[in-house]
C-alpha cells in the first residue's frame, strides 16, 4: 500500500452550492487514512481552488459539486491547471453528477468521478492506489 502520509489532497466546494456534508465526510475519511487534506470551505472559485492546490503543493484536487454546474466547474479547474503548468495535479470528484456526463468529464481530464452511494472506503482506496506513487515521486526520497 502506498505511503498515505505523503499524499496531499485539496477538497473543495466550487460555486454557489451550500451543502458540504459529503465533502466533509470524504475529507475526514481521507484524513483518517493518513492522507493530508486541505479543505477550502464553501463557495470557492476555480481560481481560488487552483491557487490553493499550487500553494499547498497538492497531489490532487477533489471537487464536490451538487449544483449541476459540474461540466463548467471541472472544466475551468482543469483549464487553470493547464494554464499554470500544473497538470501533475490530479483532479477527481463527486456529487450529483449524471452518469451520462461521467465519460465527458473523464475525456476533459477528470481522473475519477464518485457518484452518490460511493463508499468512503472506495474513495480512499482509489486515492491511495492512484496518488500514492505520484506523491512519492514528487516529494523526493
Amino acid at each position: 500500500m502506498p505511503d498515505a502520509g505523503r499524499i496531499r489532497v485539496v477538497v473543495a466546494k466550487p460555486g454557489l452550492d451550500g451543502h458540504d456534508r459529503g465533502a466533509k465526510v470524504v475529507a475526514r475519511a481521507l484524513r483518517d487514512a493518513g492522507i493530508e487534506v486541505i479543505y477550502t470551505g464553501l463557495h470557492q472559485t476555480p481560481e481560488q481552488i487552483v491557487a490553493t492546490a499550487i500553494q499547498e503543493d497538492a497531489d490532487a484536487i477533489g471537487l464536490s459539486v451538487l449544483s449541476g454546474a459540474h461540466m463548467t466547474l471541472f472544466g475551468r479547474v482543469l483549464d487553470l491547471l493547464r494554464e499554470r503548468g500544473s497538470t501533475d495535479i490530479v483532479v477527481f470528484g463527486g456529487g450529483i453528477i449524471p452518469s451520462d456526463d461521467v465519460p465527458e468529464l473523464k475525456a476533459l481530464g477528470v481522473a475519477e468521478i464518485f457518484t452518490p452511494g460511493a463508499s468512503t472506503q472506495r474513495i480512499v482506496e482509489w486515492v491511495l492506489a492512484n496518488l500514492g506513487e505520484t506523491a512519492a515521486t514528487s516529494s523526493g526520497p
